[in-house]
């Protein structure tokens, strides 16, 4: 376990300034919140498509930028943990299902169906079944707010600092890594992030020095390693939140399970929806009230057969409850979040590197 903390508090923010044209392909979030003419030039065309997904640009340039300052420059939200329990129970420090079923209690950022966003499911098939089964959007609208809350549009800000074929080496700018560092402070005064670093220092895996806790957040999710061939091209962020396509004749798209991606990806034109996957239990398929759902899809034109996402759940709770079964789980992880019986897939890359972790329903 040393060795794990060790190869994961030392985290720098030096590193090449700007990117090579060859090796960075933007999408979503920098055209979103672009700024000057191309924005406005951009912004009518994709205008019809935005208001008709309830989405108008969530997060103004202006913003972005401030979000590529410094991290001690910038403003954070107060901590949101007042008068809340963040102290594990002893029941909770010895069974894992509880621990994970605690922090869906403490995510109040989560967003409410029919409330903050509207999904269509259509209709179901099975993994093998080629068609598209879904006539409209996933999403059907979500509400322009939810992208004013500051772990949301600090989330957003970093979905674009990534290229998404796999094997490419990532250049991280120095504003990118600022951008990272802001994104750990932020989600820092969260519950879920505090009840994590709790629970994490009564197993002795994290410092009770709070700045130590945040740099190995920080080198877990974010420091590069070789995938797909390629030196310093992927890291457990980009594969788990922002997906990546395999390349070299395989031509699939290997993570992306991250909800808020997948809606900002499907009002760009980006993806297609093609139907959830039946679940195991007849009688359970989705509504619009589902906030786990295994589901179909086409990224580029790529396909990913299958694909399990929490919807509407916030980035610090995903972080927090990806980062507790790496350290305490194992490679399965069967526990319950809400209403909802679950599986965390958890697979790493050596003793100290997220390969992937996702969620499957169990239902």
């Amino acid at each position: 376990m040393e060795r794990i903390i060790k190869g994961l508090i030392d985290v720098a923010l030096g590193g090449e300034d700007e990117p090579r044209e060859e090796e960075r392909s933007r999408s979503t979030w920098a055209e979103v919140v672009s700024s000057g003419k191309q924005e406005e030039e951009e912004e009518e065309e994709e205008g019809e498509r935005g208001s008709r997904f309830g989405y108008s640009g969530g997060s103004h340039g202006g913003q972005r930028r401030k979000f590529q300052n410094h991290p001690s420059e910038q403003e954070y939200s107060q901590s949101d943990s007042y008068n809340v329990d963040i102290e594990p129970s002893r029941e909770e420090l010895t069974n894992l299902s509880k621990a994970c079923d605690r922090l869906w209690e403490l995510d109040s950022n989560r967003l409410v169906p029919g409330k903050d966003y509207e999904i269509d499911c259509g209709e179901g098939k099975k993994v093998y079944d080629k068609g598209d089964r879904a006539s409209e959007s996933l999403f059907s609208w979500l509400s322009d707010d939810v992208f004013r809350r500051p772990t949301y549009s600090r989330f957003c800000s970093l979905l674009d600092n990534y290229n998404p074929n796999e094997g490419s080496k990532e250049v991280v700018t120095s504003e990118e890594k600022h951008e990272q560092v802001a994104f750990i402070e932020e989600i820092s005064r969260t519950a879920p992030i505090k009840y994590l670093h709790k629970y994490l220092i009564h197993k002795g895996i994290a410092s009770e020095n709070y700045e130590e806790f945040k740099r190995m957040m920080s080198s877990l999710w974010f420091d590069l390693y070789g995938r797909g061939g390629g030196s310093s091209s992927s890291s457990a962020f980009e594969h788990v939140f922002v997906g990546e396509i395999k390349g070299r004749g395989e031509n699939e798209v290997s993570g992306f399970h991250n909800w808020i991606q997948f809606y900002l990806e499907e009002a760009k034109g980006r993806v297609d929806y093609q139907g959830y996957i039946f679940p195991r239990r007849r009688g359970n398929s989705p509504d619009s009230e589902t906030q786990l759902l295994t589901i179909q899809f086409e990224w580029n034109g790529i396909l990913k057969s299958v694909s399990s996402t929490l919807v509407g759940v916030s980035p610090e709770f995903e972080i927090a409850l990806y980062t507790l079964c790496f350290f305490v789980g194992e490679e399965d992880n069967r526990i319950s979040l809400g209403p909802y019986s679950v599986n965390i897939k958890c697979y790493h890359i050596g003793n100290n590197k997220i390969g992937t972790v996702f969620p499957i329903s169990e239902c």
